[in-house]
C-alpha cells in the first residue's frame, strides 16, 4: 500500500472513530499532553455540521483554514464531492495533515520528510516521545501528495530582541535542538539553552516587557515568562528565587530572580534554562536563543 493510500485510510479511521469528540484517550494517537507543553493538536479537533448554503470555501474561511486542509481531513470530499447537508466534517485547529509515523522513524526524520520545523512538530503534538499518529502543521493534502500551506507566515517576527540573562557570558552546557538527555540517555527536543551558573547567580531580563508568569511550573521549576514587543517571549527556568510578579512591567537588565535547581533540570550542574519563543497560530513556538543573545 502506498503512503497516500495509507493516508486516505488513516483519515477514514479518523472520521469513523469520531476523533473530534473523543480523541481516543487510551491510545497513543492522542495521549495526555506532557506537562508544560501545548495541548496536542489531535486533542483540539472539532466537528462542523454542514448546513444549507455551506461551501468548502465558506467552511474553511470560518475556521481560518485553507480548503485543502478540510479535504485532507475528510476523505469523502477527496473525489471532488461537495459537503453534503447534514454531514459532519473533521476540523483541525490549524492547517496541516494527519499522518501515521512508520515504526523506527524519529521526529527529525518526519520533520525532514515534510520540510517542517522539528520543534514545532514536537510541540504541536504535545511533546509526546513516540506517537504513532501525528499532526504535521503547515502541510496540506493534494491529489498528487502534499504541498506547503500557501502564505504560511507562522514563524515570522517583526522585532528582534538582543540581550543576555546573566551578567556575563556563560558556558552552554546543553544547546537548543535535538539532544541526548544527560539524566536519562533519551533523545529529546531541548526548547532552550542551559547556561552554566552557580546557585544564587542573578538572572536579568534580556529586554523590556511584561511579566505574564512567575511561579512554579512542573519540570521548569520556578519559572518567569516575559512577553516582549513584536510577538516574542523569553523564559527563565529552574530559578531558586523569583523577584517579580505577574503584570509587572520590566526593563532590560532588571533582576528577575536567581539561578537554582528547581523542577527537573537536565544535567547535574546548576544552570539557567533560557528560552525565546515567538507567537504563532500554533501557540508560542520555541526559537533558537543564540540568535537573540548578546553578552
Amino acid at each position: 500500500m502506498t503512503f497516500p493510500d495509507r493516508f486516505v485510510l488513516l483519515c477514514s479511521l479518523v472520521s469513523a472513530l469520531g476523533l473530534a469528540t473523543a480523541i481516543l484517550p487510551n491510545s497513543n494517537i492522542a495521549s495526555a499532553t506532557v506537562e508544560g507543553c501545548p495541548i496536542s493538536a489531535l486533542s483540539r479537533f472539532r466537528r462542523h455540521k454542514v448546513v444549507r448554503g455551506d461551501t468548502l470555501v465558506s467552511i474553511a474561511q470560518r475556521y481560518n483554514l485553507v480548503p485543502e486542509t478540510i479535504v485532507g481531513m475528510n476523505p469523502s470530499l477527496q473525489d471532488g464531492s461537495l459537503p453534503a447537508v447534514g454531514s459532519e466534517l473533521q476540523i483541525p485547529p490549524f492547517n496541516g495533515v494527519v499522518v501515521e509515523v512508520p515504526r523506527g522513524q524519529t521526529w527529525r526524520q518526519i520533520a525532514t520528510r515534510f520540510k517542517v520545523r522539528p520543534d514545532a512538530l514536537f510541540e504541536v503534538n504535545g511533546c509526546q516521545q513516540d506517537p504513532r499518529i501525528v499532526f504535521v502543521p503547515g502541510v496540506n493534502w493534494s491529489p498528487n501528495g502534499f504541498t506547503a500551506t500557501p502564505k504560511n507566515a507562522v514563524f515570522t517576527t517583526s522585532v528582534q530582541l538582543s540581550g543576555y540573562p546573566l551578567q556575563q557570558a556563560r558556558e552552554v552546557t546543553l544547546p537548543y535542538g535535538w539532544q541526548i538527555n544527560p539524566n536519562t540517555g533519551e533523545v529529546f527536543f531541548h526548547s532552550g539553552i542551559d547556561l552554566l551558573a552557580d546557585v544564587g547567580t542573578p538572572v536579568e531580563a534580556i529586554a523590556a516587557g511584561k511579566v505574564v508568569f512567575a511561579q512554579e511550573q512542573g519540570t521548569y521549576g520556578n519559572l518567569v515568562i516575559i512577553n516582549h514587543n513584536g510577538g516574542l517571549q523569553s523564559r527563565y527556568a529552574h530559578l531558586d528565587s523569583i523577584q517579580v510578579k505577574v503584570g509587572q512591567q520590566i526593563n532590560k537588565g532588571q533582576l528577575l530572580g536567581t539561578v537554582g535547581t528547581t523542577g527537573q533540570p537536565t544535567g547535574k550542574q546548576s544552570h539557567l534554562h533560557f528560552e525565546i519563543r515567538s507567537s504563532s497560530s500554533l501557540g508560542w513556538v520555541a526559537e533558537n536563543p543564540k540568535d537573540y543573545l548578546k553578552p
